[in-house]
């Protein structure tokens, strides 16, 4: 073996900074997730601001019942992310579950893990997004049942929006909901917006909607807000983020009234 110097350290003095990036936001996803981390990728993250990601156990298929077993592990997943570190904003990346467990119940197991952390769900950031263009009269695309969309319906409808029509796919896997070419989803889009619609919601994380939410809305004339581009939206302007992106829709355009 070839002999190699001996190794010394040195006692230069170092300097720290208080966090390798300015801002952090944590992301609580599925484990079967395919979108949610390249969305943020591109829409949220910078010099800036960094992603830490967990995943927490779900098992196919998308139904009510499937989606309540995932409260448990969530602070736990929360937990995992930068231990005794604190964030700036955490995320909880889905958007049926969000409406079956409740915006409450979600923030209230993710602040068991991150105290005073402000919590996004996209059910939450989409009433925000929506209300930024001042819409109230709305079209629901989904890719779930008619059974996982029906509390969706309710949810917006008890949100104070008039829903002009809800339009479903009827799949009930997410890895399969986010294959779905982009072009499907700008030709559902445009057959599922009602004329008198204010502006169209499309729901779930696992759809690639949020990446051609500009071409849909040049195909159907009105604002879109998708799941992951609300949720990235409302998570940029809770870090301060206010930089006006319009090549990723009219949404990112947009302030937001106090989270």
């Amino acid at each position: 073996m070839d002999a190699f110097p001996s190794i010394q350290q040195t006692n230069l003095p170092l300097e720290f900074d208080d966090r390798p990036l300015s801002k952090r936001v944590g992301l609580v996803i599925l484990a079967t997730d395919h979108t949610t981390e390249p969305d943020f990728q591109r829409m949220v993250a910078s010099r800036n601001v960094g992603l830490y990601t967990s995943r927490i156990p779900y098992a196919n298929p998308t139904t009510p019942e499937n989606l309540r077993r995932m409260l448990r592990p969530m602070s736990e997943g929360a937990w995992m992310i930068l231990p005794d570190e604190e964030l700036d904003a955490i995320c909880y990346s889905c958007t049926s579950a969000s409406v079956v467990i409740g915006d409450e119940e979600v923030e209230r197991a993710l602040q068991q893990a991150k105290p005073n952390v402000p919590v996004v769900t996209p059910t939450r950031a989409a009433v925000k997004g929506l209300g930024a263009f001042g819409a109230k009269r709305i079209s629901i695309l989904t890719p779930y049942t008619i059974e996982t969309s029906t509390p969706m319906a309710v949810y917006f409808n008890g949100k104070g929006f008039d829903i002009a029509n809800f339009t479903c796919f009827g799949l009930d896997d997410d890895r399969e909901m986010a294959r779905i070419s982009t072009q499907s989803l700008i030709t559902a889009a445009r057959e599922a917006t009602a004329r008198d619609a204010d502006a169209l919601f499309i729901s779930c994380t696992a759809l690639r909607a949020a990446s051609v939410a500009g071409e849909i809305e040049q195909a159907i004339g009105k604002p879109v807000v998708t799941s992951n581009l609300a949720t990235a939206w409302a998570t940029l302007r809770i870090c301060g983020e206010h930089s006006l992106r319009p090549e990723l829709g009219s949404l990112m355009v947009q302030p937001m009234a106090s989270w």
